[in-house]
């Protein structure tokens, strides 16, 4: 038995799992005899372990597990035109509006300006949110961008190199032209900036504005079919891999 990780006030760990919504304990206490789960960091394999759900940090096949079910994360899909603020003192309308009827207070996990659409998070959990929101992690966000004219593939390489603007060096992680004609562009591209409006400035910069913009996907979590100003709450799992993400 791993002694520095027992508890002998605390639940069965195959107990906790299974609060938690991995599966029958029977199936729980499959995952500690393989091996598959740490606590504090360090692996259990005996079944008779037991653990403070409330302080222990636990995961499985090295992803983090939610115990704490009153934390909460919510996507949802801005529509053009809303700030990211949660309440605006100009009366614009504001994402907050969208999460008016949760009881939980919630933080935006960073930005979008307000022509941008598409992903931005919401969570009571203000550590995930400051480990999200900080650059040191380097979370990565995908965005569909709408521009005018039409680009040809070396501008993807010249993003990946870098461009420079007027606050530094910004680059690109990977570029993709989805559709072109000789009007408009229509690329994805990937990039762990968090700098304002740094998608917009970077195009302007290379000649081809703007014309619209959505965020597709932050770390793990994707916008899918989730539709303008509607918003999902993020499964255990989804939440356990933002975690892992950011080391929690």
């Amino acid at each position: 038995m791993t002694i520095d990780v027992h508890d002998p006030d605390g639940v069965r760990l195959q107990k906790v799992l299974a609060a938690a919504g991995l599966g029958s304990r029977r199936s729980c206490e499959d995952l500690i005899s393989a091996g598959r789960v740490t606590v504090d960091g360090n692996k259990v394999l005996e079944l008779g372990v037991r653990v403070d759900p409330l302080t222990a940090v636990i995961h499985v096949d090295g992803m983090r597990v939610q115990l704490d079910s009153s934390i909460i994360t919510i996507a949802l899909n801005k529509p053009k035109g809303v700030v990211s603020t949660m309440h605006d003192p100009e009366g614009r309308p504001s994402i907050g509006q969208f999460v008016s009827d949760r009881e939980e207070r919630l933080f935006h996990v960073g930005r979008l300006d307000a022509e941008t659409e598409g992903l931005i998070l919401l969570t009571n959990d203000g550590d995930l949110a400051n480990r999200l929101s900080h650059p040191s992690h380097g979370v990565t966000k995908v965005y569909l961008v709408q521009l005018e004219g039409r680009v040809t593939p070396s501008l993807g390489a010249r993003l990946i190199k870098g461009v420079e603007l007027e606050d530094g060096l910004a680059k690109v992680d990977k570029f993709q032209i989805v559709q072109t004609t000789p009007q408009a562009s229509l690329v994805e591209i990937e990039l762990h900036e968090g700098r304002n409006r740094i998608v917009r400035r970077i195009f302007d910069e290379v000649g081809y504005p703007v014309t619209q913009l959505v965020r597709t996907q932050i770390g793990p979590i994707r916008l899918g079919d989730l539709k303008p100003g509607r918003t999902r709450v993020l499964s255990k799992t989804e939440v356990g891999s933002l975690m892992t993400r950011v080391g929690m």
